[in-house]
């Protein structure tokens, strides 16, 4: 067997750095998603979050007579859609019977909340509090839901 040279080992280095990197590279693009359970223990129902746009959806399981079941997925309704690009992700609450998660953009510190509300996930603008105001944040409008519809974040 014949010594291998500089220049041949230098190669060989290179196309095997080329390999382990392109290895990492390649998943890493491949899943720009997050998925985050609602907090609500008898809702089974998961969010989908765009880690760079911040666009939020939703599926959970359904019944359907005569089968085992189907998927049902909402799109991204009112304040839902993509975003300013940032970091973002989903962040549950405690709260057990709480349907919405919060949307956060890790990059400037902002939350909304969402939810699924007629048939579409829905977000609360985007916000952040102020350091000279107070916590209690300024009244947002929201839909107005027919209580029991299962629709609307639930209130404490």
């Amino acid at each position: 067997m014949r010594p291998l040279g500089s220049a041949a080992l230098i190669s060989a280095a290179l196309f095997s750095a080329t390999l382990a990197l392109g290895g990492l590279v390649g998943p890493a693009l491949a899943a720009p998603y997050d998925f985050v359970p609602a907090p609500q223990t008898d809702l089974n129902r998961i969010y989908r979050i765009d880690r760079i746009t911040g666009e939020v959806s939703s599926c959970q399981y359904g019944l359907q007579e005569g089968t085992i079941g189907v998927t049902l997925c909402f799109s991204a309704g009112d304040g839902a859609g993509p975003q300013i690009p940032g970091e973002y992700g989903l962040v549950a609450s405690r709260h057990e019977r709480e349907g919405g998660i919060f949307r956060v953009n890790y990059r400037t510190g902002q939350m909304s909340i969402c939810y699924v509300f007629d048939e579409r996930v829905v977000c609360t603008p985007q916000t952040t509090p102020s350091p000279g105001t107070s916590s209690a944040a300024a009244p947002v409008a929201t839909p107005s839901v027919n209580p029991g519809t299962g629709a609307s974040p639930q209130r404490p």
